[in-house]
């Protein structure tokens, strides 16, 4: 009779469990992809983030040159960079940190829509496009931000090192490798997100057919 009791009491709570941690009734198969798609996510929305914030350090790094009566590394007047080169290189960096910001911005909010979201909103097909909608902004304002950081880049190169005007060969080989460098880092960097982005923004419900 106890142990009669014992399974029975063993049994209901079994089954209590099984109610609160799966209320709509899914199936371990049904929940298995959307929690993948949950951490690849998040961890992805991270990896961005990070990557934002050394960026962010380059640009306040292209700030501190931004001085009038900077002389460039060939000793040379003509080849010192002027007032132009120091105000498009604020102008740029300002705006690669504003990409920047946008980007970390959206994606911690993201991240947070992510986490908080049930299982049956998150297949939502108005939520997948809010999270198609907002990887892609996330993702553009970080490019953007490279593309700008690349241009300042280009007028600190100018500043140190001489301007291109001037025929300096080391100012032309750190500007040709910088571009070339950065146009394969994107070309390999779009392609990829695009696609990890739109599989994970539609998502579908797999169901286990028998």
């Amino acid at each position: 009779m106890q142990s009669g009791a014992v399974d029975l009491e063993r049994g209901g709570s079994a089954g209590e469990g099984g109610r609160d941690n799966n209320p709509k009734g899914q199936t371990k198969d049904e929940l298995e992809p959307i929690q993948n798609v949950r951490e690849i996510l998040q961890k992805g929305l991270d990896d961005l983030v990070n990557v934002n914030s050394l960026f962010t350090l380059a640009v306040f790094v292209g700030l501190s040159l931004a001085r009038q009566g900077e002389h460039s590394l060939e000793n040379r007047s003509e080849c010192d960079a002027d007032t132009n080169n120091a105000k498009r290189l604020v102008v740029n960096e300002v705006v690669s940190f504003a990409c920047f910001l946008l980007s970390s911005l959206v994606a911690k909010a993201l991240k947070i829509h992510v986490a908080v979201c049930q299982e049956e909103d998150f297949k939502n097909r108005r939520n997948q496009r809010l999270r198609l909608c907002m990887l892609l902004l996330s993702v553009w304002s970080s490019v953007f931000g490279c593309i700008f950081l690349t241009v300042s880049m280009v007028d600190v190169i100018q500043i140190k090192v001489g301007r291109l005007s001037c025929r300096s060969v080391h100012a032309w080989r750190a500007t040709g490798a910088l571009i070339a460098i950065v146009i394969l880092a994107l070309g390999i960097y779009v392609p990829i997100m695009m696609n990890a982005i739109i599989t994970s923004s539609t998502l579908k419900s797999q169901k286990k057919v028998t």
